[in-house]
């Protein structure tokens, strides 16, 4: 079983990175493989809408100039995953954002019914807003949300800050815990009924017709 990690942060082995650490350390004590992704710091351009990774039948976004389209195949055959990303003026900064609308739109059927969750890293404030925002690719894409004993976040300026936020380093340790906690319940249920929910078709609707 593997959990692939995304960082965000335009810094590799920023704040970000250093929570990832943290969770991938667990997963390891546990008995969990897992890979964290860097999505770098050059530029990454948001979905236009234009359906082509649809068309195309692949189900992988059509520009494949920044690395996106990559990143979304290997997300196809993880078991788990983690969307890191820091707070930049109160939200999730642009390329997190941009990536995951790219990656959820081409290649979301992919990650349905596996475990997720969503961490954030800032100096001081924004992190319940960032936090909110990442879940909602969760939320909206049938994934099993793997909670910890507070909201996944951590605070500081630099790695070394956030190392000595005792209650943040702790909160990512036990996210670890109970996401390798999670994937064993759901490989004892492979191949039985239990496996995935009955699946309800999804009605769309527009508020003007």
């Amino acid at each position: 079983m593997k959990v692939l990690m995304l960082n965000g942060s335009p810094h590799k082995n920023g704040c970000t990175n250093t929570a990832m650490q943290i969770i991938a350390e667990e997963l390891k004590n546990q008995g969990i493989e897992s890979e964290i992704i860097w999505l770098g710091n050059g530029p990454v351009r948001g979905c236009i809408g234009c359906g082509g990774c649809k068309r195309s039948g692949k189900d992988r976004c059509v520009f494949g100039d920044d690395g996106v389209a990559d990143i979304a195949d290997k997300l196809k055959s993880a078991d788990g995953y983690i969307f890191g990303a820091p707070v930049h003026y109160a939200s999730p900064n642009g390329a997190t954002i941009a990536a995951l609308d790219r990656i959820f739109y081409s290649a979301g059927k992919y990650m349905q019914f596996k475990p997720a969750a969503c961490i954030v890293s800032a100096r001081r404030a924004g992190t319940t807003a960032s936090y909110d925002v990442l879940n909602k690719y969760i939320g909206i894409n049938n994934m099993i949300a793997v909670p910890s004993t507070y909201w996944n976040m951590v605070h500081g300026n630099t790695p070394e800050e956030v190392m000595q936020d005792k209650e943040g380093v702790s909160v990512m340790r036990a996210l670890g815990s109970n996401m390798a906690w999670l994937l064993k319940l759901l490989a004892s249920v492979k191949g039985t009924q239990l496996e995935k929910p009955v699946i309800i078709p999804k009605e769309k609707t527009n508020f003007i017709r």
